[in-house]
């Protein structure tokens, strides 16, 4: 399997973060470098310096020569220019993707350690096909109701979510911690089978090396009764150099955050969360015990019938989805 390709838009941030220090470096304002360079307008380089474009590399070259750029460092940012602009390598590493799954995607890759909660659903790196394929569609019958047009084909949308998974087996993949609640793990969550399915998923899942699982119980108290507001990621980049990202999630909009302040008080609010969760293995023991407790379940709920007897028929009930 080939080395995660960095994210372009990754690239594109720490493009600007440099660009800006050196132009601060050099003691220039933005109107200072437009007057000198004879750009027609000052939002070009307001757009490269908040990662907001696609930079051109004759473009970046001509703000290191006005920057006096070290010879290593120029390099060096040349480099990642090209990173920034060449949105189909990235993108080879994802055969299928669409728009809704591309902004996850582009900042899970090269990322060096990845840490989530959410206290109504299991994160999307986690999560089974029919699992995945229920939280897709029901989202979409929510956004259909404001605005039929709204969405993507939901199995197109599946195998995106499936293909961003692919990282968690990488031999050069994050580091992924996630603190899941109790609720998420519920019968209001999704049907028998496809919970249990689920369940039996995260336990090969909490097995892997590189994946750490905790539970947060329903009923576990959070310090002085803290109460986690939102579901949140955490990401760390592979190039140090690259800032922490905070990516807050909502019903549906999405915050994006790199700003210290910002991201460590959810690091902190992550450490609580892991502090009164179930270790890995208890949280391991308690995914055995409830996959095991929905088998027997299933198991004891089978009509055998006698020899003059026929099959009871299963019924269908109204929009439920038949799973794999």
């Amino acid at each position: 399997m080939p080395p995660a390709v960095p994210s372009p838009i990754l690239r594109r941030r720490r493009l600007g973060t440099d660009l800006r220090r050196l132009r601060e470096a050099a003691g220039l304002t933005g109107d200072q470098v437009i007057e000198r360079i004879g750009w027609a307008s000052a939002s070009k380089l307001s757009r490269l310096e908040n990662g907001r474009s696609r930079p051109d590399p004759e473009d970046v070259a001509v703000l290191l020569d006005l920057y006096r750029a070290a010879p290593a460092l120029r390099e060096e940012l040349l480099v990642i220019t090209e990173e920034a602009g060449d949105m189909r390598a990235w993108r080879k590493s994802y055969p299928v993707m669409t728009q809704q799954q591309l902004g996850w995607a582009e900042l899970e890759a090269g990322c060096a350690q990845i840490r989530e909660y959410n206290p109504v659903l299991v994160p999307g790196l986690l999560q089974t096909e029919g699992y995945a394929r229920l939280r897709i569609v029901s989202a979409n019958a929510a956004a259909a109701s404001a605005d039929p047009s709204a969405g993507d084909d939901p199995e197109t949308e599946v195998k995106a979510r499936l293909g961003r998974q692919s990282l968690l087996d990488r031999p050069d993949g994050p580091r992924y911690t996630a603190v899941l609640e109790e609720a998420a793990l519920g019968r209001r969550a999704c049907p028998p089978d496809v919970l249990r399915d689920q369940l039996a998923h995260l336990c090969e899942l909490a097995m892997l090396p590189n994946v750490t699982l905790h539970l947060l119980l329903r009923d576990t108290r959070i310090g002085e009764f803290y109460l986690p507001p939102t579901a949140f990621s955490l990401y760390r980049f592979t190039d140090s150099q690259d800032p922490e990202t905070l990516a807050i999630e909502g019903g549906f909009i999405d915050v994006m955050s790199t700003e210290a302040s910002t991201v460590n008080r959810y690091k902190v609010t992550f450490e609580w969360l892991c502090s009164a969760a179930l270790s890995a293995s208890d949280t391991l023991t308690w995914l055995f015990a409830a996959t095991g407790r929905l088998t027997d379940t299933a198991a004891s709920s089978v009509v055998v019938p006698g020899p003059t007897a026929a099959p009871a028929q299963r019924r269908r009930q109204p929009g439920r989805l038949t799973e794999r």
